[in-house]
Order: structure tokens, then sequence, then C-alpha cells
């Protein structure tokens, strides 16, 4: 008897998934699976299924044997959809880290973006790229997310960092900051990280990946999550889904963006698109209105 069927494909104008997975997949990854299947321009990706959320908890926070060789399978179907491989340092792929839960819920994990950059693939994406600020501009955003939400570092902390680098600088505003002042702070945000938790920042993409995992799974019993659920009874077996996603870039210049977009007004219902977006940004600053 082989593993039950753990991570669900999407890409390439197909899915595994669809709507009404809801369940299985969580939210986010059941949207996916449908906007996929009919035909909407979807980065590809797989999705880890709520059961494995489940047998996690069960199995005294173990994942569930076979789940790493469907992830690995999964990961290389992904190399080939985008002609570019995990941890290369010529051209390397690049992955967002989500949670899914099939209910929305404030308090489950933050997203992880850019993950499988370390000190050599950042030079395949330089290369590849020809744009050394927005490597490094991706590379700090990805040590800072994953310091914070899989390492327990302060934002705060980061942000004071950040601060201080445009003190020295003589700059008012992120995007003032070019190559070298982004590059210094990698080294500073991985020292920050040494000095808080007294572990070095994980360079090996697979490992940063595997602990994206594992920090998913674990925001589905935090503080904030648990106590939702008890206010709006909401079962605390649902589970989690997580969601690993190549990465697409809206901090590339001003032809890049990213954005946020309804298809009715939220405020009136009424049958109208309506968001909001920024030019030369990644997704997290609309969300959190930090730009």
């Amino acid at each position: 008897m082989g593993a039950p069927k753990y991570v669900y494909f999407f890409g390439k104008g197909k899915a595994e998934g669809n709507a009404k997975m809801r369940d299985l997949l969580g939210g986010k990854g059941a949207g996916l699976a449908e906007m996929t299947n009919i035909g909407i321009p979807v980065p590809p990706g797989f999705t880890i299924t709520t059961e494995v959320c489940r047998l996690y908890y069960k199995n005294n926070k173990q994942f569930p044997e076979g789940l790493e060789e469907q992830v690995e399978e999964n990961l290389r179907k992904l190399e080939e959809a985008m002609g570019a491989k995990f941890g290369d340092p010529e051209n390397p792929l690049l992955v967002s880290v989500r949670s899914g839960a099939p209910i929305s819920m404030p308090g489950m994990m933050d997203t992880i973006l850019n993950l499988g950059l370390n000190d050599e693939t950042v030079q395949g994406l330089i290369r590849r790229t020809n744009n050394p600020r927005f490597a490094y501009d991706a590379y700090r955003r990805f040590v800072q997310m994953f310091g914070n939400v899989v390492l327990g570092v302060p934002h705060s902390k980061f942000e004071e960092l950040i601060e201080a680098k445009k003190r020295e600088r003589g700059v008012q505003l992120d995007i003032e900051l070019d190559a070298d002042d982004w590059r210094d702070l990698v080294a500073k945000f991985k020292k920050l990280i040494k000095e808080e938790t007294g572990q070095d920042f994980p360079e090996d993409p697979k490992q940063q990946l595997w602990m994206a995992i594992r920090a998913v799974f674990e925001s589905w019993n935090n503080e904030r999550a648990i106590i939702y659920r008890k206010i709006h009874d909401i079962p605390d077996d649902l589970g989690t889904a997580v969601n690993v996603q190549a990465m697409v870039f809206g901090n590339m210049g001003e032809t890049s963006g990213t954005g946020v977009a309804f298809t009715r007004n939220p405020a009136t219902g009424e049958k109208k698109v309506y968001g909001e977006f920024l030019i030369n940004a990644q997704g997290e600053d609309v969300v959190a209105g930090i730009r």
C-alpha cells in the first residue's frame, strides 16, 4: 500500500484539485486549482493537504511517511513547468509558501516570499535578471520574512536596521536604497537572526522549504488562531493546507507590480471589479499597507 495522496499539483492549464475540494486543499489551494482549470494564468505550484496537518499533530509533530517523496516529485514538476531548478546557482527556482485553511482565519502564518535564495542562488538571479538591486531586495525580503515567520525574530528589529541604513545614507524611502545597501542588510539580518535565535540562517533551500512547511502547520495552533476558532466555533481539527507556488516578481522595476482584486465591490456588493495595486512592489506591501 502506497501512502495516500498528500500533494496536489496545479499548473500549465490543469490542476489535480478544484473549487469543491476546499476541506482538503484549503480555501486558497482550492481557488488556485479552480483558476488554473478555467484557464486563468496562475503561476504553477502544489498544495499539501489539510490531512497532513491533522496527521502532523496526531504523530507528535512528525510528517507522515511518504510526504517527503511526494513533495520532491511535485518540486520536480514545478521545475519542469518553470524551466528552472530549485537551489541551482545558475537558474534558481524560487517559491512562495503560504498557509491556507478551509476557513479564512487571522493569526495564521504570514506569507514567505522568494524562498530558495541563498548567497549562491542570488548570484544566479543577478545574472538572469541583470538587476542586482532587485535580486538583493528579493533576498533581504526573504531573510526578513523567514526570520520573522519561521524563526520568530520580531519584525520591528528588521525594520530598525532598514531605518538605520536609510539614516546612514540620508534617504527617506526604501526604494532609494541600492544593491549594495540591500546586500549589506542581508548580512545584518543574518547576524540579527543568529543573535536572537542562536542559530544560523539556513542556506540550504530544501531545509528552508521544510522549515517553512512546518511553520505553517505550527501556526494552526498559535494563540491567535486558537482564540479565533473558539470565538467563532471553528473546529480545531480542520487543519490548514500549505501552498507552495513559483515566484513571479512585482518588484522588478516600473513595468512590474502587485495588487489585490475582487470581482465585486466589497463594500456595496456592486458587480464591478474592485482593487488596488502598487508599481515595483511585492504582494505583502499592498496587503500590509506598508508603502
